[in-house]
């Protein structure tokens, strides 16, 4: 099954966007019964966040329910967001490395030792920046202790404080310290980025090739 999470727009380009991240599963071997959650367009499209001064925060998340860590998938379109590959960390903020990651699961639920304080998506933000030291364009999953769930958030650069985060995803269910126990169970696996439309025809051809040659293994053994 897949999740269509921000669409760019309907019509052929709907159809072939579709067709090309079922293919780019084919080829990578993911399961059928894996769900694939894809975000398709460039994440700040019709709003000025990117030109407005100081760390805008745009909401308007997809809500997905039942997300599998051991089989589903977050997609994201390598071109719209400007990334050509995924380096994953999963671990608590003082962990991470000056650089080298893009993807981070943030263990931490707490930044003051304070219940009481708020642990939203600024927080978790801040906590990634004050490790890192290399601008880096990025994704990270927190719990946001508000909302008592987690949400996958993206970042215009990880190391700065003063960055633009666009929420992504809320996962609703669990909740709470459910949700929180399944953070670490989190891997580089659960993400994925699809081809640009330019690489569509390739991933098309590269699929139908490899059933072929499937096919024509299974005649000859037969």
């Amino acid at each position: 099954m897949m999740i269509t999470a921000l669409p760019v727009r309907a019509g052929l380009d709907a159809r072939v966007g579709l067709l090309a991240a079922t293919l780019s599963w084919l080829v990578a071997g993911v399961p059928a019964e894996a769900a694939q959650v894809l975000f398709n367009p460039p994440p700040f499209a019709g709003t000025t966040a990117l030109e407005t001064p100081g760390r805008q925060i745009v909401g308007n998340e997809v809500f997905v329910p039942d997300f599998d860590f051991a089989a589903d998938v977050f997609a994201f379109n390598a071109a719209a967001f400007g990334i050509e590959s995924l380096t994953h960390q999963n671990s608590m903020a003082a962990s991470l490395p000056s650089s080298g990651v893009n993807v981070i699961v943030l263990q931490d639920t707490d930044s003051d030792a304070n219940p009481a304080t708020p642990f939203l998506a600024g927080t978790a933000a801040a906590l990634i920046a004050a490790q890192i030291d290399t601008p880096t364009p990025g994704f990270f999953i927190y719990h946001n202790s508000n909302l008592a769930m987690s949400r996958l958030v993206y970042s215009t650069d990880l190391s700065e404080t003063t960055s633009d985060l666009k929420i992504l995803a809320r996962l609703t269910n669990p909740t709470g310290a459910e949700a929180i126990a399944l953070l670490p169970t989190i891997s580089a696996a659960n993400f994925q980025l699809v081809p640009e439309p330019a690489s569509m025809a390739l991933v098309a051809t590269a699929a139908a090739t490899l059933v072929l040659r499937r096919r024509g293994a299974g005649s000859r053994r037969a």
